[in-house]
């Protein structure tokens, strides 16, 4: 992980359940584990602020395991979050959803944005390698992607089971680049096996990065166009494999 700064922190809003001090006290406790953070609880609305230098997947993976689980809601200030939902390209089964895995992003400063991509239900255990594409067109995958604006040069380990089957891997990164969320929209994202990042050199998953919510700008609990909770939205994305 890269190393952080005070900085570098940024807040985010997540959903959790909870419903009085004692779920406070709970919540507490179980990211008590995780450094330079600072927690505010609104119980009314069951939300959580965090803010700290930390990737959002990790605050969520984290109270899973303590038996409680938590959706983002909003990251950084306004206009500064985007995400990518990563796919494969390679056929499918009927059963199964093209959907690999999920770049969050949150700008910080001028000169700093945050991606935490977290991978899950790859075919190739070992290394792989994040960049940001010149265009968004994946009509063909990575190959209508054009040339790199930005190779991250750290890998991302993915080395640890799969919890969709056997023989597949997941992984997870906390990078950072040198870029604004505004230079980014409308472009895609990138993963791949080939440390050269070129597209058709190994196996890859991308998408289009997009304009997402910040802190305080997403409080619904109801969605307005399909009428289902937050929570079933939440078992929607989490069937497609969208799980952070």
């Amino acid at each position: 992980m890269t190393k952080t700064t005070p900085e570098d922190s940024f807040e985010a809003t997540y959903a959790v359940e909870m419903h009085c001090d004692s779920c406070v006290k709970d919540i507490t406790s179980c990211l008590s584990s995780i450094p330079d953070i600072s927690l505010d609880f609104h119980v009314q609305q069951k939300l959580l602020a965090v803010t700290g230098a930390v990737a959002p997947s990790v605050i969520i993976s984290t109270l899973q395991k303590c038996g409680r689980d938590a959706i983002i809601r909003g990251t950084g200030k306004a206009d500064s979050a985007a995400v990518s939902i990563l796919e494969t390209f390679e056929p499918v089964g009927v059963n199964d959803t093209p959907v690999r895995g999920l770049a969050r992003i949150v700008s910080v400063s001028d000169t700093k944005t945050w991606v935490d991509i977290t991978l899950n239900g790859l075919h190739n255990q070992g290394n792989y390698y994040a960049s940001i594409r010149e265009c968004g067109d994946i009509s063909n995958g990575a190959a209508s992607t054009g040339g790199s604006i930005y190779r991250f040069p750290e890998p991302i380990e993915c080395k640890s089971k799969s919890d969709l089957g056997k023989n597949l891997y997941s992984g997870q990164a906390f990078l950072s680049a040198p870029l604004q969320v505004w230079e980014l929209l409308g472009r895609s994202f990138m993963v791949t096996t080939d440390p050269e990042h070129r597209p058709g050199h190994g196996s890859e998953v991308c998408g289009v990065i997009a304009r997402s919510a910040g802190v305080w700008q997403n409080d619904k609990q109801v969605c307005a166009c399909s009428g289902k909770t937050v929570w079933q939205e939440r078992l929607d994305a989490m069937n497609r494999n969208i799980t952070k």
